[in-house]
C-alpha cells in the first residue's frame, strides 16, 4: 500500500518551487550504498512503493533497504472537462519533493555490484535522474 501521512494540518498545499541543492539528507548514513537524485522533482507514493518492491525482489531477502524520502506533499487535480475557475481541485495523490543531491534510497549488507544492479532497476521507475553513491569512510 502506498505511503501517506496519518494526519495533516492543511488538506491542500501550494505547489512551491524547488531551487537549490539538498543541504540535508545528501549523504549515505544508514546503509553502505545509496541512490542520489541529480535533479529536482516530485516522486509519487505509488512510485516509491513500486521502487521498494522492485528493489526487494531483486535483493531476494538479502540486505536491508532504507527509504529516505516520504510523500508529505498532497498534489491536487481537477476532473477532466471542467471549466476554469471554481477553486482548487481535490487532493489526487501524495508525493515526496526531492532536490538534487538528496539520497533517496540506501542498501546495507550486500556487495557493491548487487546494489548497483538493484538501483539500476529502481532508476527505471523514478521520474528523476539518479546515480549510485557509495558510503564515504569517516
Amino acid at each position: 500500500m502506498a505511503m501517506l501521512p496519518k494526519r495533516v494540518k492543511h488538506r491542500k498545499v501550494m505547489r512551491g518551487h524547488m531551487k537549490g541543492f539538498a543541504r540535508r539528507g545528501n549523504r549515505v548514513v544508514f546503509g553502505d550504498h545509496g541512490l542520489q537524485c541529480l535533479e529536482a522533482g516530485w516522486v509519487s507514493a505509488q512510485v516509491i512503493e513500486a521502487s521498494r518492491i522492485t528493489c526487494g525482489r531483486y535483493l531476494g531477502g538479502e540486505g536491508r533497504l532504507y527509504i529516505r524520502m516520504f510523500p508529505h506533499k498532497p498534489l491536487t487535480s481537477k476532473p477532466l472537462e471542467v471549466r476554469m475557475g471554481t477553486g482548487k481541485g481535490e487532493p489526487d495523490y501524495w508525493a515526496a519533493a526531492v532536490r538534487p543531491g538528496t539520497v533517496i534510497m540506501e542498501i546495507a549488507g550486500v556487495p557493491a555490484e548487487v546494489a548497483k544492479r538493484a538501483f539500476a532497476r529502481v532508476a527505471h521507475k523514478l521520474p528523476v535522474k539518479v546515480r549510485y553513491v557509495p558510503r564515504r569512510s569517516q
